[in-house]
C-alpha cells in the first residue's frame, strides 16, 4: 500500500515537472514559428535539442535587439484625421489690418488713401489665408508623421530581432529561411 502512493506521488511531480519545462520552450518555439522564422535541422539534432536551441536562440536575440515579440503588443489605430477646421488664429484678419495700414500710406503718397487702404486689406486677407493654409499644411503634415512612427519602429525591432534570431539558429546549424 505505501508503495503505491509513493508511485502515485512520484508521477504527479514528475506530471508537474515536464508541464513546467515543456510548457514555456512549447510556448517560446511557437512564437517564434508565428514570426515566420523557420529553421531547418541540418545536422539531425533532435526536437529536443531544437527546442532548446530555439528558446536559447530568443533569448539572445531579444538580449541583442531589446525587441521580444511574445510581449510585443499591437499597436492601436490612430484616430483618422480630423476635419474639422482649426480654431482662429486671426491670421486672415490681422494681415487685413497691416495691409489696410500699409495701403493708406501707400495710397496717401498716390492721393487716394481710400484706395490703397481697401487694395491693402484685400492682400493683407490674402497674405494671412495663406499662411493659414501653410500651418495647416504643417500640422497635418506634423500629424502624419507622429502616427507612422510607432508602427514603423516596431517594424524596424522586429526585423532586428529576426535577423538576430536568424543567426543564431544558424550558428547552431541550423538552414534557416
Amino acid at each position: 500500500m505505501n508503495l503505491r502512493r509513493h508511485s502515485g506521488c512520484h508521477r504527479s511531480t514528475v506530471r508537474l515537472a515536464l508541464a513546467v519545462v515543456v510548457l514555456p520552450v512549447l510556448l517560446l518555439a511557437g512564437s517564434s514559428r508565428a514570426q515566420d522564422i523557420y529553421a531547418y535541422p541540418a545536422k539531425a539534432q533532435s526536437q529536443a535539442q531544437q527546442d532548446r536551441d530555439r528558446y536559447e536562440c530568443h533569448s539572445w536575440a531579444v538580449k541583442q535587439t531589446g525587441f521580444d515579440p511574445s510581449r510585443a503588443q499591437a499597436s492601436a489605430p490612430s484616430p483618422p484625421p480630423s476635419n474639422q477646421p482649426l480654431p482662429p488664429q486671426g491670421h486672415v484678419l490681422k494681415g487685413a489690418a497691416r495691409g489696410t495700414a500699409l495701403g493708406a500710406v501707400g495710397g496717401a503718397i498716390t492721393g487716394n488713401a481710400g484706395k490703397g487702404a481697401a487694395a491693402g486689406a484685400a492682400m493683407g486677407g490674402l497674405a494671412g489665408g495663406m499662411r493659414r493654409r501653410d500651418q495647416r499644411l504643417q500640422q497635418n503634415s506634423q500629424q502624419q508623421t507622429n502616427t507612422q512612427s510607432p508602427s514603423t519602429a516596431q517594424q524596424n525591432q522586429s526585423a532586428a530581432y529576426h535577423r538576430a534570431m536568424g543567426a543564431c539558429l544558424t550558428g547552431r546549424g541550423y538552414t534557416v529561411n
